[in-house]
C-alpha cells in the first residue's frame, strides 16, 4: 500500500511543504502540501524534481578512514581521541566546525552546544555566514536580536513591495508566485525591483532600478533624506521608540548629483522610487542575497530598516523589512547560535548573563567568552597551521567557499579532517581523513525554519541506505566518547528539539525574541504530527501567526530600537590589474553546488552549471 508523508523541502528559504509519496514498488513522487501556510500547494521547479535526485549513485554508505571502509565505533573513536588529544596538546581554539544551513535545527543544537559548552571554543561557523550574517548584524543593531518582524502575508497585504537585491523569480519562486498571485488580483500592488541586473524577477516590476553594484547604501539615505525633507517621517514613532536619528540623517543628507553619482541612476527614476515609498503606507521591503553578499552589506540592512523606522511602517499588517533567507535553514541555525559570533536561543556571546544563563541551562563545563573564527577566517586558520582538525558537516566549502583553490590546499595540508555527508566523491569529502555517512532529505527526521519564523517539520520516508546516520547522532556519539556522556545523552531529535524549546524560555521574560517555550515538553507523538507555526510561542500565551514590533518594542535594554549612521562610502572599484566588477546570482533549477539538483536530466535542461 502506498504512504504519504508531510515533510518540507530542502532547497531556499521559503520553506515549502511538500507530500512525499511511497508506492507499492517504493517509488517517490512528491507533490505541494495545499495545507502548508509557506507555498499553499505551490512548488517550483527544483522542489517538484526532488524524487529525481533520491538514487544512491556516489551515497556514502559506509564509514571510512583514509578511504578504507570501517566500522563506526573505530570511526567515532578515532574523531573523539583526536580532538581530545588535539585540544590537550593545543587548547580548544584548535579545532573547528564547518557547518551548513542544510542541517536541521537538531543537528545544529547539538554541534552548537558541544563545540561552545564542553569543548569549550566558539570556533563553529556556516556557510550560511556567507549569505545571511549581514542582515544578521544589521537586525542586531537596530532591534537588540536578530528578528525578522514580519510574515510572507505581508507581501499579499502590501500596496507596495520593495525587491532588493533579490532575484525573487528565481530565487525563491514560490513566494514570487505568491506575490505575482496578489498582483495580477490587485493590480494597484506596485513592484520596484532593485538590482543591476535585468532579471526575471524584474518582468513583474512597475519600476526597475538598475543600480550600481554597492549604491544600495547611498540609495537608502537618499530616501531617508528625502522623507524628513518632505515632511513624511513619523515624528512621534521616532521620539517614543527610537533611538539615532539625527546621527542617521546626518550621514544620509546628500545632493542630488550625488546620489546619481554614487547609485549610477537617473533623476527621474530615482525621484520616481522616493515618490512611491513616500505616499505608500503598506509598503514592505524585501532584500536577499544583492544586499547581504557585500562588503557593506550590514550597512545596505541597515539603511533599509532606517527607511522603515523613520516612518513607523515596521510590524504591521503589510508593512516592514524583510530578509528573505537563502538556505533551508538558515534561520533555524542561528536560533541555536550556529554562528561563531552567537550564544544559543539568541543569547550573546558579549552578554557576561548571557554566558552563565547558557551555561547553568546547560550545566558544562565550560562557556566560551569570546567570538569565534568567521567562516573565511577559519579556513584562513586552517591554512596557516592555527586549526589542527577540522569536522565539515553537510557542505562543500572546496567549490562554494571563495578562493577556492586555496581553502583545498588548507583542507589538505589540515592534519586531521572529519567530513559528514551524504555523498562520498564531493571535492571535499575526497580530502577527509575521516568520512561519516549521513542521512539525507527523505530519511532524517527533524525541524527547519524559514524566512518568515515558521519552524515546520522533515520526516523521513525512506529507510536510510547502508550504514548511514543522522548528523545528531554522530556529533552526540563524540560528544560521550569525549567523556560528557550525560549531556549528549540523546535518543530521538524530539529529545533535542524539546531540550532547545525548554532553553529559548529559559529565563526569558520577554528579554529575548526567540522563545518557543510551549514545546518544552514535546514529547514523541507530538513531534510526530507536530504542525508548522512561528516562533514566538510562549508558556500560557495564544498561540497563533505573528509580527514584531507594533507595539513599538524592540529588544535593546531600553526596548528602543536605533538608527544606524551608515556612510555610502563605495569601496574601491577597479584597477589595471582588476578591471572587472563582478556580480553573483543562482540559476532557476539548480542549487549551490549541484550535487543534489545535477541528478535531474530535467532541471539540467534550463542551464546545465551555473556561469562561471
Amino acid at each position: 500500500m502506498s504512504t504519504e508523508v508531510k515533510t518540507t523541502c530542502p532547497y531556499c528559504g521559503v520553506g515549502c511543504g511538500v507530500i512525499a509519496r511511497v508506492d507499492d514498488n517504493g517509488e517517490v513522487s512528491v507533490k505541494g502540501d495545499p495545507e502548508h501556510p509557506a507555498n499553499f500547494g505551490r512548488l517550483c521547479s527544483k522542489g517538484s524534481a526532488l524524487a529525481e535526485t533520491l538514487d544512491l549513485d556516489g551515497r556514502a554508505l559506509h564509514p571510512e578512514i583514509m578511504s578504507k571502509r570501517t566500522s563506526w565505533n573505530t570511526a567515532l573513536n578515532i574523531v573523539a581521541q583526536t580532538f581530545r588529544q588535539t585540544i590537550a596538546e593545543h587548547g580548544p581554539d584548535s579545532v573547528a566546525f564547518y557547518v551548513s544551513g542544510q542541517l536541521l535545527t537538531e543537528d545544529y543544537y547539538v554541534a552548537n552546544k558541544l563545540m561552545k559548552g564542553f569543548i569549550g571554543s566558539a570556533n563553529i561557523d556556516t556557510n550560511s555566514r556567507l549569505c545571511m550574517a549581514s542582515s544578521v548584524a544589521g537586525h542586531r543593531r537596530a532591534f537588540g536580536a536578530d528578528t525578522v518582524p514580519g510574515t510572507y502575508e505581508d507581501l499579499e497585504l502590501a500596496d507596495l513591495v520593495v525587491l532588493v537585491g533579490s532575484n525573487m523569480g528565481w530565487c525563491h519562486p514560490v513566494l514570487y508566485q505568491r506575490l505575482a498571485a496578489a498582483k495580477a488580483a490587485r493590480p494597484a500592488l506596485k513592484v520596484v525591483v532593485i538590482d543591476p541586473r535585468r532579471t526575471a524577477t524584474s518582468d513583474i516590476a512597475d519600476l526597475h532600478l538598475s543600480v550600481r553594484p554597492d549604491g544600495d547604501v547611498a540609495l537608502f539615505n537618499g530616501l531617508l533624506a528625502h522623507l524628513v525633507q518632505h515632511n513624511a517621517i513619523d515624528q512621534s514613532y521616532i521620539a517614543a521608540h527610537t533611538h539615532g536619528f539625527a546621527e542617521a540623517f546626518a550621514e544620509a543628507d546628500m545632493s542630488m548629483a550625488d546620489l546619481i553619482e554614487a547609485t549610477g541612476l537617473p533623476a527621474m527614476q530615482i525621484r520616481q522610487f522616493f515618490h512611491l515609498f513616500q505616499t505608500t503606507e503598506k509598503t514592505v521591503t524585501c532584500y536577499s542575497q544583492g544586499v547581504n553578499q557585500s562588503s557593506v552589506g550590514s550597512d545596505k540592512v541597515n539603511a533599509i530598516i532606517n527607511c522603515h523606522l523613520s516612518t513607523g511602517r515596521i510590524g504591521r499588517p503589510g508593512m516592514g523589512p524583510f530578509s528573505l533567507t537563502g538556505q533551508p535553514n538558515a534561520m533555524g541555525g542561528r536560533e541555536v547560535g550556529g554562528l561563531a559570533n552567537m550564544l544559543a536561543a539568541h543569547m550573546a556571546i558579549e552578554n557576561p548573563d548571557h554566558r552563565e544563563r547558557v551555561q547553568r541551562f546547560w550545566q558544562s563545563p565550560v562557556i566560551v567568552d569570546k567570538a569565534g573564527l568567521k567562516a573565511v577566517d577559519m579556513f584562513d586558520a586552517v591554512a596557516d597551521g592555527r586549526i589542527k582538525a577540522l569536522w565539515i558537516m553537510s557542505t562543500n566549502p572546496v567549490v562554494s567557499m571563495p578562493d577556492a583553490d586555496r581553502v583545498k590546499a588548507a583542507i589538505e595540508a589540515c592534519p586531521f579532517v572529519v567530513v559528514s555527508d551524504i555523498l562520498k566523491d564531493t571535492d571535499t569529502a575526497r580530502l577527509a581523513d575521516v568520512l561519516l555517512p549521513a542521512t539525507g532529505w527523505g530519511e532524517k527526521s527533524g525541524t527547519v525554519t524559514n524566512s518568515e519564523r515558521r519552524i515546520s517539520r522533515q520526516r523521513p520516508f525512506l529507510t536510510a541506505p547502508g550504514e548511514a546516520r543522522p548528523d545528531w547522532w554522530q556529533l552526540a556519539e563524540v560528544g560521550r566518547r569525549m567523556g560528557f556522556d550525560k549531556a549528549f545523552d540523546y535518543t530521538s531529535p524530539s529529545e533535542i528539539f524539546a531540550e532547545h524549546a525548554a532553553l529559548s524560555a529559559f529565563e526569558n521574560d520577554d528579554e529575548r525574541d526567540f522563545d518557543i517555550g510551549a514545546y518544552a515538553a514535546i514529547d514523541e507523538d507530538d513531534y510526530d504530527s507536530l504542525r508548522p507555526f512561528q516562533w514566538p510561542q510562549q508558556v500560557g500565551k495564544p498561540s497563533g501567526d505573528t509580527r514584531f514590533f507594533a507595539d513599538g518594542h524592540f529588544y535593546h535594554a531600553d526596548r528602543r530600537a536605533r538608527f544606524i549612521a551608515t556612510p555610502a562610502k563605495l569601496p574601491v572599484r577597479t584597477s589595471l590589474d582588476f578591471p572587472l566588477i563582478l556580480n553573483t546570482g543562482r540559476v532557476r533549477d539548480h542549487w549551490h553546488t549541484m550535487t543534489r539538483t545535477g541528478k535531474s536530466a530535467r532541471l539540467s535542461a534550463h542551464i546545465a552549471e551555473p556561469f562561471p
